[in-house]
């Protein structure tokens, strides 16, 4: 079980480690040496620069919509995102203030009218970077006036070359007849992790704001109401999957996760433009290097069946403030 929220943070599931080397001499950055963990493949840092990039995209594409914005919001988002060490140190500093079972999900969507207000608020606070550390009885007022939170996820695939990719669902006999793929279907999720759930249903009861899962692929993103979600759990729709999960300091640890076939979900947002994929490292104080590639620009653009899913949530704040 890890415990060390840097650790968690980037966690990648074992399946997703590609970078493998047969035949090899030494290499220095095999073992490099991070404040003092060891990262024993660049599939991290991509998993971690990766991450960043799809939050942003999606921030960019609410943003656009000139109806509505989206703030970073939970522990991750509001993480720095240009250096690693300075990520390293920010989950050091929120598990030292006794925060390393918080859970919120990662973005905040509000009507574009509530901004000079938000931003006040976040003011107050120190400034978005500060929200993580705030507590929730100082937030509660500027959180009651999102529309949706949303929880983020990424993966590095592009959809539409993915093998299963726009096949049809059909009857399933280990689902009792009803609709589905069979188990080694290779198409695009929407994943929610054990562990996860209770914390969200938590902060979606106390909070009465909407959870919504996001999840940003290379060409695509899919989205799905976390109620609707629970619903296909419950009916046995989605099923659960045992995942070994593996942290940058070679420690593995299973999971439960939920992975709902995007048939299930809307369609959130497509590319418009591709993100260029920068090489980059980084090196510790003995000259080590690690190399990776790094996600930099490219834009997404919000689909109309998203933008009518803001709108109908936005609905009962907008009709509660004519009352």
């Amino acid at each position: 079980m890890l415990t060390d929220l840097f650790e968690q943070a980037l966690s990648v599931p074992a399946a997703e480690l590609e970078l493998e080397l047969r035949g090899h001499c030494a290499l220095p950055w095999a073992d490099y040496l991070l404040n003092p963990r060891r990262l024993r493949g660049s599939d991290f840092l991509m998993r971690w620069s990766q991450g960043k990039w799809s939050e942003e995209r999606i921030v960019q594409a609410v943003d656009e919509t000139g109806r509505y914005f989206a703030l970073p919001y939970g522990p991750s988002s509001t993480a720095p995102d240009e250096d690693v060490q300075a990520f390293e140190l920010y989950f050091e500093r929120l598990q030292q203030a006794g925060l390393g079972q918080l859970k919120r999900p990662d973005l905040l969507i509000f009507p574009a009218r509530e901004k000079p207000q938000v931003a006040k608020a976040v003011e107050r606070v120190g400034g978005i970077e500060e929200l993580p550390f705030t507590r929730q009885d100082r937030l509660g007022t500027m959180v009651r006036r999102a529309v949706l939170a949303i929880e983020c996820e990424t993966s590095l695939w592009v959809t539409r070359q993915m093998p299963d990719y726009g096949r049809e669902l059909k009857p399933m006999r280990r689902l009792g007849g009803r609709l589905g793929l069979p188990k080694g279907a290779v198409v695009p999720t929407v994943i929610v992790k054990e562990e996860d759930r209770g914390r969200l249903r938590e902060w979606e009861t106390q909070n009465a704001v909407p959870v919504h899962i996001w999840h940003v692929f290379y060409d695509l993103a899919f989205g799905i109401s976390f109620g609707t979600f629970e619903t296909l759990v419950e009916t046995g729709l989605v099923e659960p999957r045992h995942q070994v999960f593996q942290a940058p300091g070679g420690a593995t640890t299973t999971k439960v996760t939920y992975n709902c076939y995007y048939h299930h979900a809307y369609r959130l947002a497509e590319a418009r433009e591709e993100p260029k994929l920068v090489a980059d490292y980084i090196a510790d104080r003995n000259g080590h290097i690690l190399p990776y590639v790094r996600f930099e620009g490219g834009a997404m653009e919000l689909s109309t069946e998203a933008l009518g899913v803001l709108d109908e949530a936005a609905k009962p704040k907008r009709e509660a403030s004519k009352a």
